[in-house]
């Protein structure tokens, strides 16, 4: 979730992260006020989807591991269970408590919360 220049000087770059059989999702978004996308939230999901089925643990990260990280955390929770913003927030919250979604961040994730609820309506539903 970080930008390119955050990760420039001390992290390894994509290419040393291969090498060592990491495999990453970059989602650039700016720091503080930055709103992932509906496709980036959709992406990151997939990914960390993709690699739980492999037995692959997915580490999501931003600068500080409060904001950005914190809403495609929650994104992946409102998909897997199907839980609403509030939910996957506080039990987000609850491991982390310093997490702060913020409002643009939590009106994205009503939006992928309205996607989910689309894409796989409970059954018995009206």
């Amino acid at each position: 979730m970080n930008e390119e220049y955050e990760t420039r000087l001390f992290c390894n770059t994509a290419e040393e992260w291969q090498a060592l059989g990491v495999e990453q999702l970059r989602l650039s978004t700016v720091d503080l006020t930055g709103v992932p996308t509906q496709e980036y939230l959709q992406k990151g999901v997939k990914f960390a989807l993709k690699h739980q089925k492999l037995g692959n643990s997915v580490y999501v990260h931003c600068k500080a591991g409060r904001s950005r990280s914190a809403t495609m955390v929650a994104a992946y929770l409102i998909q897997v269970h199907k839980w609403s913003p509030q939910e996957a927030k506080e039990h987000i919250k609850k491991i982390r408590p310093q997490i702060l979604i913020r409002r643009g961040q939590f009106e994205a994730l009503e939006q992928f919360h309205s996607w989910v609820c689309r894409e796989s309506p409970v059954e018995g539903g009206g």
